[in-house]
Formats: C-alpha cells, sequence, structure tokens
C-alpha cells in the first residue's frame, strides 16, 4: 500500500492513520472499505436529494453521518467539509447548502476508486 497521501482529486486517504486504527490488520481493513463502499453512494444520493429539496433537517442528519464515515476512514479534508455542511443545514442555512454540496462533492471525487485500490492491496 504505497499510494501518496494527497491525490490531486481530494478526497484523499491519510493511510498511514487509518492502517494504525486498525492495527494494521488488513482483513479488517477490507471489511471497513467494503461497508464504506456500499453505503456511501446510498447516503450522497440522500444528501443531494435532502439539499436539492431544502430538507435542512435531512441534510444535517446525513451530513453527519458522512462526516462520521469519512472522519473514521481518514479522509479528513472530505469530513471537514461535511461538517461543515452540517453546520450549515443545522443553521437552516438553505441558501448556502448548494455550495456547500459543491464543495463536499469535489472533496470525495475520487474517493471510492481511490478505496477500490486500497482493498485490492489489502487482501490477505
Amino acid at each position: 500500500m504505497n499510494k501518496a497521501n494527497g491525490s490531486p482529486e481530494g478526497a484523499s486517504v491519510d493511510l498511514s492513520v487509518l492502517l494504525a486504527r486498525v492495527d494494521h490488520d488488513r482483513g479488517l481493513l477490507c471489511d471497513l472499505l467494503s461497508i464504506f463502499k456500499r453505503e456511501f453512494p446510498v447516503h450522497l444520493t440522500s444528501l443531494q436529494n435532502a439539499v436539492a429539496g431544502n430538507d435542512a433537517a435531512q441534510a444535517a442528519r446525513l451530513s453527519h453521518t458522512l462526516k462520521g464515515m469519512l472522519a473514521n476512514l481518514a479522509v479528513t479534508k472530505a469530513a471537514a467539509s461535511a461538517s461543515r455542511l452540517e453546520g450549515l443545514a443545522r443553521a437552516g442555512e438553505i441558501s448556502a447548502l448548494g455550495d456547500a454540496l459543491a464543495t463536499f462533492e469535489e472533496e470525495v471525487q475520487g474517493l471510492l476508486p481511490e478505496m477500490e485500490s486500497y482493498m485490492a492491496e489489502a487482501r490477505p
């Protein structure tokens, strides 16, 4: 697993932190990445729908969920972006959610393929 932290697409995982969190257990890492790969797109689509529907309460809940998922996997820049989205949604700043969502989407662009590469490398 030699992919550098800091890919040009944003959303880069701090792999050394992530590996330390799972005590270098490659099987556990694969399990966590598999769960993320399955759940992340569903939550992202739901967030996009909540923002499009001006549903601040739902956007706040989903942003919070995504923030936790990303923080747990050491995707710190995207987690911070999700946190900003959550804060705006909780404050009821509906007009700012679209731009914040666009920023978040930029931050997570390329994340799933990056996770795929880590899964391929981590398989025992």
